[in-house]
C-alpha cells in the first residue's frame, strides 16, 4: 500500500445491508476513516444508510460518507466485502459458498482495477472459502486479501469464559482457530486469564471451569450465529465491531495479533487453504502467523478443519457453481 493511499484513510464497503451499515457505523465511531463509500445494488437503500449516518456526524469524528459503485473504490486503503446471500435459519455457512462465489467473480476484478493497492477484507460468509476465492480471482499478494475469520468467534469465546469466571473480558486471552463455522477449534490449552494459564486458574469466589462448562461454552460459541439468526434474522452488531477492529489494526499500523482468515503455507503441516490462526495485522496487511503451541488434539482438529474447507473449495470448483 502506498504511503499516500494509507494515509488517505478511505474505506469502501461493498454491501449496505445490516452488516455493511453496522460496520460503517463502528468505523465512524472509532474515527478510523476520513471517507467511507457504501456500494450496493440497492442504490436507494445505500443512499438512505449513508444519509442516516451523515445525520449523526455531529456526535462522531468527521468523515465524508457517500455512495457509489465499484469504480468509486479508487484510492481506498481498505475495501470491505459484506455483500452476499444471507444465511438462513438452519443453513450452514458453507451452504452459501456457491452463490457468493459467483458474486465475487463479478466484484473482485472491478475492485482490483479501481484500487489495486487496497487491502481486501472479506466478511461475507463462508468467509474462509470466499477469502481463498477472492485471493485467486484478484491475483493480489496474499498479505492483501484476508477475512475477519474467527475474530468474532474468539470474542464470543472470551466473553463466555469471562462471564462464567465473573471477571472482566479484557483479562481473558483465548482463541478460536480454523474455520469460521462448524469445524472451528477452541484453543483451551493456551487460554489464560491475566498471566495465569486457564488450566491452573483458581480464584476464590469465582467459579472454576469444569469439563462440562467448557463443552457448554464452546457449543454456545459454535452455535451463536444460528441462535441470533433464528431470533432476529441476521447477526450485525458484533461482526460490525469485529470488522472495525481489523480496520483499526490496519489504519493505525498496530501490528495487532488477530485470528484472521488468511492463506496458510506449511503452518503445522497445513498449506493452500485460508483459515484463521493468530496473525500480525498492520498497514501492510496480514503478516506472519504466530507459531502457536497446540495440543495433539487441537492440532488434529485444526488439520480436520483445513480438510473441511479444502473439500468445500473443491466441490464448488468441480461443480462450476
Amino acid at each position: 500500500m502506498s504511503e499516500s493511499t494509507a494515509h488517505r484513510r478511505k474505506v469502501t464497503i461493498i454491501g449496505a445491508g445490516s452488516v455493511g451499515a453496522t460496520t460503517a457505523y463502528a468505523i465512524i465511531l472509532r474515527g478510523l476513516a476520513d471517507e467511507i463509500v457504501l456500494v450496493d445494488k440497492q442504490v436507494e437503500k445505500a443512499g438512505a444508510e449513508a444519509l442516516d449516518l451523515r445525520h449523526g456526524l455531529l456526535f462522531a469524528p468527521a468523515a465524508a460518507i457517500r455512495t457509489g459503485d465499484t469504480a468509486d473504490a479508487a484510492g481506498s486503503a481498505i475495501i470491505i466485502i459484506t455483500a452476499g446471500a444471507k444465511q438462513r435459519p438452519g443453513q450452514s455457512r458453507l451452504d452459501l459458498a456457491a452463490a457468493n462465489k459467483r458474486m465475487l467473480g463479478e466484484l473482485v476484478p472491478a475492485l482490483v482495477a479501481a484500487a489495486p493497492q487496497a487491502i481486501l477484507l472479506m466478511v461475507t460468509n463462508p468467509v474462509d472459502v470466499l477469502t481463498h476465492i477472492a485471493l485467486e480471482i484478484s491475483g493480489l499478494p496474499a498479505r492483501q486479501v484476508f477475512g475477519t475469520g474467527t475474530v468474532l468467534d474468539s470474542s464470543r469465546f472470551r466473553y463466555l469464559i469471562a462471564e462464567h469466571l465473573k471477571i472482566a473480558v479484557n483479562n481473558v486471552h483465548a482463541y478460536i482457530v480454523g474455520e469460521h463455522g462448524d469445524s472451528e477449534v477452541p484453543l483451551w490449552s493456551s487460554a489464560s486469564v491475566g498471566n495465569v494459564p486457564l488450566d491452573s486458574l483458581t480464584i476464590p469466589g469465582h467459579p472454576a471451569l469444569s469439563s462440562a462448562d467448557r463443552a457448554r461454552i464452546f457449543e454456545d460459541v459454535r452455535t451463536a450465529a444460528q441462535q441470533i439468526i433464528a431470533a432476529k434474522g441476521a447477526t450485525n452488531w458484533a461482526i460490525g465491531l469485529a470488522s472495525a477492529k481489523v480496520v483499526e489494526a490496519i489504519v493505525r499500523d498496530e501490528n495487532a495479533i488477530l485470528p484472521v482468515s488468511r492463506m496458510l503455507e506449511d503452518y503445522h503441516g497445513i498449506s493452500n487453504v485460508c483459515l484463521s490462526v493468530p496473525s500480525v495485522v498492520s498497514r501492510a496487511g496480514v503478516g506472519p502467523a504466530l507459531p502457536m503451541q497446540l495440543s495433539d488434539e487441537e492440532l488434529q482438529l485444526l488439520r480436520r478443519s483445513a480438510e473441511v474447507l479444502k473439500e468445500t473449495r473443491r466441490s464448488i470448483s468441480d461443480g462450476g457453481h
